[in-house]
């Protein structure tokens, strides 16, 4: 059963000035925006939830439309590696026959022991169709990113401005050296169960790592249009089931700073809305 939390309504602080990001990615320069009041789940979607939600509509997702979604080299032997087509430009991505939310690393997967992790290959669309099974909608970049803060104005990380605390993690990222070894000092080394680490100050588990989360919004807009527009207008104009580039938020098991350091609340990133992996998830809010 999903939990919510109530964030206040206010003038909010996102983005950053900082240039620890990708230019690209515009997570600056920072802006003063106006919320109204929403709420928002506690966790990600879980895979019973998911599951549930299956079982009531016989909904099929895209990548069990499609055939196969992407999977992490690191969880597949020699011989699925060699069956598995890779992805242009980062190999360590594998096309997998019979990969879906059910089956997170291929058909000889299963979720059985997993019903309490954030469900994975589930496209944008996919998750839109759950929201309005649910009665909820994907939450925009900048709720997001105001519910992640958990009160604070924190821009690295809920917990703070350094990543460990007293030398423990609290977050599930990768260590070791990506893509071939990890160290598992977090604990796991594919996706946690949703309650693994503390809460932010408002009560939200995993903000930061385990998988990334679909927003409502397009991918890369500028901070300033947030400013001009309200939740309202990104919900009308942007629940819409396509293939654009839309965002997503914070960060999943397979970062590292070596490589991906967006596993910070202003951080930003994005895909097309059919995509699918083994480390996508997503929460909705309710207002």
């Amino acid at each position: 059963m999903s939990e919510f939390v109530k964030i206040p309504s206010g003038h909010y602080l996102v983005g950053t000035n900082s240039q620890e990001g990708f230019k690209k990615d515009k997570e600056g320069p920072q802006v003063l925006v106006w919320m109204d009041e929403f709420e928002i789940e506690t966790t990600p979607v879980t895979n019973e939830e998911f599951k549930q939600f299956v079982q009531a509509t016989g909904y099929v997702t895209e990548a069990e439309k499609f055939g196969w979604s992407y999977v992490f080299h690191y969880f597949l032997s020699m011989e699925e590696k060699i069956k598995a087509q890779e992805m242009s430009g980062l190999n360590w991505w594998l096309a997998v026959e019979g990969a879906d939310w059910c089956h997170p690393e291929g058909k000889n997967s299963s979720i059985e022991m997993r019903m309490d992790h954030p469900v994975v290959h589930v496209s944008r669309n996919d998750a839109l169709v759950y929201c309005k099974y649910t009665g909820k909608r994907l939450p925009t970049e900048i709720e997001w990113e105001i519910a992640a803060k958990g009160g604070t104005t924190n821009e690295r990380y809920p917990w703070g401005e350094e990543f460990l605390i007293d030398g423990k993690h609290q977050c599930n990222i990768w260590q070791g050296e990506f893509p071939l070894t990890n160290t598992l000092e977090d604990g796991f080394d594919k996706t946690a169960p949703v309650k693994s680490y503390a809460p932010n100050g408002y009560g939200l588990y995993q903000m930061i790592g385990n998988v990334w989360e679909w927003c409502l919004n397009p991918q890369g807009i500028d901070l300033n249009v947030f400013q001009e527009k309200d939740s309202q207008y990104f919900f009308e104009r942007y629940e819409t089931f396509d293939d654009q580039s839309y965002a997503l938020k914070g960060g999943s098991f397979l970062c590292h700073e070596s490589y991906c350091k967006r596993y910070r609340i202003a951080a930003r990133n994005g895909n097309t809305g059919t995509s699918t992996s083994n480390n996508m998830g997503f929460r909705c809010v309710k207002k």
